[in-house]
């Protein structure tokens, strides 16, 4: 693990690796309060807890929170695979570090355009931007283990 850890490239995956995690549970956050604020409950025990089964309902604002997460969790799930895998491919501390740190800002404006509801195309622009690490990272993998297949 220290020898990981001394691995520049690696280092700086962590960094934004942890970085992401970190968002995903203020998004989580985020839908569990804005759930209490709205008093609308995904479960009748929760609804029953806060008031009573009038507020086991759903909420557009709640599901808006909650699709955010869960496109956080399928979007920035791989990407900790990828980057993982890519950082011991022996890239360029400045080519890796540009990859991470696109990933990183295009989700974090995904995001904020989710749960603001910015104007179209800002979250799908978001989107595509992100994937374009996340697909070089592959295609760098693929490359430097295809002799191996």
């Amino acid at each position: 693990m220290a020898a990981l850890i001394k691995n520049e490239v690696f280092s700086c995956f962590v960094f934004y690796g942890v970085l992401l995690v970190i968002k995903m549970y203020i998004i989580a956050i985020i839908t569990g309060q804005v759930r209490l604020r709205k008093k609308a409950f995904a479960n009748p025990e929760d609804a029953l807890r806060h008031g009573g089964l009038q507020f086991h309902r759903e909420d557009s604002y709640v599901e808006r929170c909650r699709r955010a997460h869960i496109n956080d969790i399928e979007n920035i799930l791989p990407f900790l695979f990828l980057g993982a895998i890519y950082s011991m491919t022996g890239p360029s501390l400045a080519v890796a570090r540009l990859h991470f740190l696109v990933f990183f800002v295009a989700r974090v404006l995904h995001s904020v355009a989710y749960l603001c509801a910015l104007r179209a195309p800002t979250r799908s622009l978001a989107y595509t931007v992100a994937q374009i690490p996340c697909i070089s990272m592959a295609l760098q993998i693929l490359t430097s283990v295809a002799a191996y297949a």
